[in-house]
């Protein structure tokens, strides 16, 4: 039969392992700023107008505040599915997932909504010009970090590459 200190010897080093199993999966649970997908070129200066961002500003406070919040912050609780299996409005600052998806996404999902995919954003192509959806994105975009832009910009380019 093992000995009380026997016992105690072996259960030290699995107490110590399962410490460090805990420490590393807390250290992932952060996030980070999106990753930079090609450092070696750097987006362009972004370069809005102020007239463009006053009008995307005012279009937006008057067509897309009340779900996406006046600072685009969106719902508090946008990832997590309502009782009708819906999402909430993400966030278009630059903390949600719009810097995920090209420019060309980005205006597909402002022109026909999110309905048909099973969201809850109406349609707006019967609302909004071709120029007031370009002076909505760059609002928001205008919100964005420098990081999530340079990401979101090499997203867009790897895009219209894959078009071309």
């Amino acid at each position: 039969m093992p000995s009380l200190r026997h016992a105690a010897t072996r259960t030290l080093p699995m107490r110590a392992l399962l410490f460090v199993a805990v420490a590393t999966l807390l250290a992932g649970c952060n996030n980070p700023p999106p990753p930079s997908i090609n450092n070696a070129v750097a987006a362009p200066a972004r370069q809005y107008e102020a007239a463009q961002l006053g009008r995307g500003k005012a279009l937006f406070q008057a067509n897309c505040a009340v779900c996406h919040g006046a600072g685009a912050q969106g719902a508090f609780t946008w990832r997590v599915a309502g009782p009708d299996g819906k999402y909430l409005p993400p966030p278009l600052n630059g903390t949600g997932h719009a810097w995920h998806h090209p420019k060309a996404a980005l205006k597909q999902t402002i022109r026909q909504g999110t309905l048909a995919l099973g969201g809850n954003m109406p349609p707006w192509q019967d609302k909004l010009s071709e120029q007031d959806i370009e002076d909505l994105i760059a609002w928001f975009q205008s919100l964005w970090p420098d990081e999530v832009y340079q990401a979101w910009w090499e997203i867009d380019q790897r895009a219209l590459q894959a078009r071309r």
